[in-house]
């Protein structure tokens, strides 16, 4: 029988209640073990070395060096996946958001009392982001300036057509990717990202302030209009619905699916259903099956449907799931999608397509 190599963890944390708490949990796991845990960044660069963690877990205050300093230093030296553990609080989303743009795979969040057993509260979902995090493609940090596309032109920006971006672990930098590309003139566009409530409005303020189109966070019967990106409430499912001749956003506190709300799959198959052919869907890099049967629904309505490929992917189960299911028309790596979108717009353009 071959027995398969613990996940090997290192953790960085000044408090000495988390460092307890995260080794026993970690420890308590078959197929996982702490190999070294540090008060602070720079006992943990000698550590990271000699032991060779697959998986670091960082906090982000922390005395001698901040957490992303480190973190931007570890990435564009010795890529290693981490998954950070932040506080519940707005400076804390926002810190999380940027730490995000450096290159960490995930966080997890620090309940704001009784840490030690709100910390064990979590155990399924820590244990579950350590695993995905010790399996994903990790880069080294790259600095070049982001890519713009130009505008698409032909008069008035189309009221009809969609797109839509589902997306889960690695997500928030793919997204990014893509929206930064955008023209300020392309259609509206709709995204379900899991992601935790006080988390997505952090998330959506760094889309607008990086990207040409306006983002925000979507708010219940806001009309989705052309130039705008609206991203799902941590809290809510997102959906579309028509009002008259307008594309409205919805949002709805019904159960999870596929653990998930927002989900990406709740998106999609209204998607499919309000807009049909006059859409374009994208499934980016997470974890999992949500948005597999969304985007197959979107496909048979008649959307046109892309899935980023398994190279470019932080994690590939979204996409593989959405590809198996067969509701995918293209594959294509993520530098790709922006294109691929914008010439296939261009394309609906000239079919003067409708619902």
């Amino acid at each position: 029988m071959i027995t398969r190599q613990k996940i090997r963890v290192v953790i960085v944390d000044d408090s000495a209640l988390i460092r307890g708490v995260l080794s026993d949990i970690i420890n308590s796991q078959h197929d996982m073990e702490v190999v070294g845990a540090a008060a602070d960044p720079l006992v943990a660069r000698e550590m990271i070395r000699s032991q060779r963690p697959d998986v670091i877990t960082l906090d982000v205050e922390m005395p001698r060096m901040d957490g992303l300093e480190f973190l931007e230093k570890l990435m564009r030296l010795r890529p290693t996946p981490v998954l950070m553990v932040s506080s519940l609080t707005e400076r804390g989303s926002e810190t999380t958001m940027r730490a995000l743009g450096l290159g960490a795979v995930d966080f997890v969040t620090k309940p704001k009392l009784d840490i030690a057993r709100g910390m064990r509260e979590y155990v399924e979902e820590i244990t579950e982001k350590l695993r995905v995090a010790a399996r994903a493609r990790v880069r080294k940090l790259d600095s070049s300036p982001a890519r713009q596309l130009p505008y698409l032109g032909g008069g008035r920006v189309s009221t009809e057509k969609l797109l839509v971006i589902g997306a889960s672990t690695g997500g928030t930098e793919a997204i990014k990717d893509i929206l930064v590309a955008f023209p300020p003139d392309c259609p509206g566009v709709m995204i379900a990202q899991h992601m935790p409530e006080g988390f997505t409005r952090s998330f959506a303020q760094r889309l607008d302030s990086l990207s040409r189109l306006r983002v925000k966070e979507a708010e219940d019967q806001e009309r989705v209009l052309p130039g705008h990106a609206y991203v799902a409430p941590g809290h809510s499912h997102l959906l579309l619905k028509r009002s008259g001749a307008n594309y409205v956003a919805v949002l709805s506190q019904s159960p999870p699916v596929n653990r998930h709300r927002p989900s990406v799959d709740v998106l999609f198959r209204s998607v499919a259903e309000h807009a049909g052919r006059n859409a374009i869907g994208i499934i980016l890099t997470g974890m999992g099956k949500d948005g597999a049967l969304g985007m197959l629904e979107m496909h048979r309505a008649g959307a046109h449907t892309l899935a980023q490929n398994e190279e470019s992917c932080v994690v590939f189960g979204m996409p593989r799931e959405a590809i198996a299911a067969g509701g995918v028309d293209e594959v294509a790596p993520l530098a790709e999608i922006p294109s691929r979108v914008l010439r296939k717009i261009a394309d609906m353009g000239k079919g003067a397509v409708r619902v």
